[in-house]
């Protein structure tokens, strides 16, 4: 007779499995005994935990209360557990997680050795790859692309042809949408938006209600905060910070030019 852990106990094993090496003999034992599966046997059950003309191939596993049905196909060495759904035209490979209430549908895909947890949702025609981890409620649609050790997290949203990739990171309730690319150790937060063609590299920070739009790049160490907003082929690097209800339309701005908190410019020195 199979015993019925905790949901404490089941939280605490999924953890402890997630941060073994993929594919080992202890992973796998943990893994197939969550959720009240007795034995090793009892994963990948059609009916259960496979349903639909969905596949598990390879050496792929299914445990715990998951899901993967419809037309949907887990491959090569990933895991799909804990109350996770992969579903639709879906594809969940390579040595990717997916688990606890985590979705993946549509055409979405989850590879390398990605991890989707949480709430979050991979919808679309979305790509997660790498080391990405989405994660919270956070929802990667579309096209979008997040790859590397890039995160999303929180209740960000990365949308359209985005692409989040390097260290960067996108959280709270931050957006990133249209075109736009955010890499390197960059930070987009609070409730701040990325989107047309834009790009936020290095070390830079966007957040608060800031906004970097059109062909705009944030890059170094540069910060835009506050109600800001960058936009047309406004290149802010440096130290620079821009602030306040700032309005950059363009020129190079470096930080020497002081804090900008206020105003509508088209250059440093040059009003609109």
């Amino acid at each position: 007779m199979s015993r019925r852990l905790a949901a404490a106990d089941r939280s605490r094993l999924i953890r402890l499995a997630s941060a073994m090496p993929v594919g080992s003999s202890e992973r796998r034992a943990i893994l197939a005994g969550l959720m009240g599966v007795a034995s090793a046997g009892e994963v990948d059950v059609p009916g259960r935990h496979v349903i639909g003309k969905a596949q598990v191939s390879d050496r792929a596993l299914v445990s715990g209360e998951a899901q993967v049905r419809d037309e949907a196909h887990v491959s090569g060495n990933a895991q799909v557990y804990g109350g996770s759904r992969v579903y639709g035209n879906a594809r969940v490979y390579g040595n990717a997680n997916v688990y606890d209430s985590a979705h993946v549908y549509g055409d979405a895909r989850v590879s390398g050795d990605a991890q989707v947890y949480d709430r979050a949702r991979v919808s679309g025609k979305a790509w997660v790859s790498g080391n990405a981890k989405v994660s919270d409620d956070a929802l990667v649609s579309g096209n979008a692309r997040v790859y590397g050790a890039a995160r999303v997290f929180g209740n960000a949203r990365v949308h359209f042809y985005a692409n989040v990739y390097g260290d960067a990171q996108v959280y709270a309730n931050a957006e990133v949408s249209g075109n736009a690319h955010v890499y390197g150790s960059a930070r987009v937060h609070s409730h701040a938006r990325v989107y047309d063609s834009a790009q936020v590299s290095g070390k830079a920070r966007v957040y608060d209600s800031a906004q970097v739009s059109g062909n705009a790049v944030v890059s170094d160490n540069a910060w835009v905060a506050g109600r800001a907003q960058v936009s047309g082929d406004a290149v802010v690097s440096g130290r620079a910070y821009i602030g306040g209800d700032a309005q950059i339309l363009g020129g190079e701005w470096n930080g020497s030019e002081g804090e900008i908190l206020s105003g509508r410019w088209k250059a440093p020195g040059v009003p609109a």
